[in-house]
């Protein structure tokens, strides 16, 4: 057999007795160490991160070493979540621009400007509507939600109103996203004059 596999009798009976290489075995107790630190991470980890927590523990090795070896065990880092994507599109009503570009108020509650964002967490995506004053530059409504409604926009609103109690009317600038060309929004605005 050793003749036909071209191999010497003295590597066949030496593999015998040490089936693993040096180099075998110091992968296997190298992949041990990478399991080790992927599951510390909760699976988040990938083959850069999981180098980087094997450096500080003191072993030595390369970044492909550890990608190479995590491949082979599969050893996979978990994906996060994909940002939401919205279509683009032109607002149904286009308000005239009342504010011309001055974000400096003498006096509060003249100009409020307000704007939607999201927020990753552990359970999902949390839309947040904000509303700020621009004389004082502090947030005077919020509101919070898992979806992105005009409700979530008018709670901030109503918020704003409720806390300030303006006298004269508003200027409210925003974006003219979806939620602030619905008809719903429209509504409000013509009720709280």
């Amino acid at each position: 057999m050793c003749r036909v596999l071209k191999v010497h009798r003295s590597g066949f009976y030496a593999w015998l007795h040490v089936p693993l290489s040096p180099r075998a075995k110091a992968n296997e107790v190298l992949t041990a160490k990478i399991k080790e630190f992927y599951d510390q991470s909760m699976g988040i980890y990938g083959s850069p991160r999981i180098f980087c927590d094997l450096r500080e523990g003191g072993v030595a090795c390369s970044e492909n070493r550890v990608a190479r070896l995590m491949r082979a065990a599969q050893i996979k880092s978990v994906r996060g979540y994909k940002r939401p994507r919205y279509k683009v599109g032109k607002p149904a009503l286009v308000a005239p621009k009342q504010l011309q570009r001055q974000f400096q108020h003498d006096e509060p509650d003249q100009a409020w400007v307000t704007d939607i964002t999201y927020i990753r967490t552990h359970e999902g995506w949390l839309y947040l509507a904000a509303v700020l004053d621009l004389h004082s530059r502090a947030v005077v409504g919020w509101s919070m939600g898992s979806r992105m409604q005009t409700s979530l926009v008018l709670d901030a609103l109503t918020m704003a109103v409720w806390r300030r109690r303006p006298k004269d009317s508003v200027i409210i600038h925003s974006d003219q996203g979806s939620q602030f060309g619905s008809d719903e929004f429209n509504r409000w605005c013509k009720t709280t004059d």
